[in-house]
């Protein structure tokens, strides 16, 4: 059976992995609004999309709502297996969800067959969650705002989900860093494919610092990637299929 990964924009996925599938992060319907409120940041889809069907996991990275957005969760079914980061376990436990298995980085989880590994990810405020996953087919490594855990050791993985630029506000800098992390991704995975997320999906942003926001970085440079590594800016909604490896 072929693995794919199919981007929603800004961070979600499906992933049909191993006959599994995999909701990452997902934002597919109404506003997304940070706290203090809409006029401080709000972002709007450029269309609604359809709760995917079928589902097997969700499987979220942060409890911030553009990982967690609670207006898309309360539409999935609250029987749906959840694996996230503590914080978005207390989402989703106040959502009412059944099932949910909060990971810290280091810790893991298996899910009929497939193996989830937390690593460290962003610090907004508190250590949030990346995931290197692996079938039977494939690995994978995914963390939306380009940070490398430096306590994953140096091993193959077949496909990385991660930005491709840096992110940020003037004074206070990157919050996104994933033009910076290029380099140390590739030599730590050296992976086949590259998917860049995060900053995709042509998401409308309004708000006080909507106007600031600016992209500090470009795609990583060609010389970073491989001759034998295909780096892919996804269409949102078009599976991409995934390489197969060794897990």
């Amino acid at each position: 059976m072929r693995s794919q990964a199919t981007y929603y924009g800004a961070n979600g996925w499906l992933l049909e992995i191993d006959g599994l599938r995999v909701l990452v992060d997902p934002w597919l319907c109404g506003s997304l609004v940070f706290p203090p409120g809409s006029w401080f940041l709000k972002g709007v889809l450029p269309h609604p999309f359809p709760i995917p069907s079928q589902l097997d996991l969700l499987l979220l990275t942060q409890g911030l709502p553009d990982h967690a957005h609670p207006e898309t969760l309360k539409e999935l079914p609250k029987s749906l297996p959840v694996v996230g980061s503590e914080s978005a376990g207390r989402v989703t436990k106040r959502l009412g969800f059944e099932t949910i298995t909060q990971l810290r980085p280091g810790e893991c989880k298996e899910f009929k067959g497939l193996k989830i590994r937390a690593t460290a990810g962003a610090a907004v405020p508190n250590i949030e969650n990346g995931y290197l996953l692996f079938w039977s087919t494939g690995s994978l490594y995914l963390e939306p705002h380009g940070v490398l855990d430096p306590e994953i050791e140096s091993r193959k993985v077949d496909t990385l989900i991660t930005p491709t630029v840096d992110l940020g506000l003037p004074l206070l800098g990157a919050f996104i860093t994933g033009a910076t992390v290029m380099p140390d991704l590739v030599n730590r995975f050296q992976p086949q494919t590259i998917l860049a997320s995060t900053t995709g999906g042509d998401v409308e942003f309004s708000g006080a610092i909507s106007h600031i926001l600016k992209a500090e970085g470009t795609t990583a440079a060609p010389e970073e990637i491989p001759k034998t590594c295909s780096l892919i800016t996804p269409q949102v909604g078009k599976p991409i299929p995934l390489p197969k490896g060794s897990n």
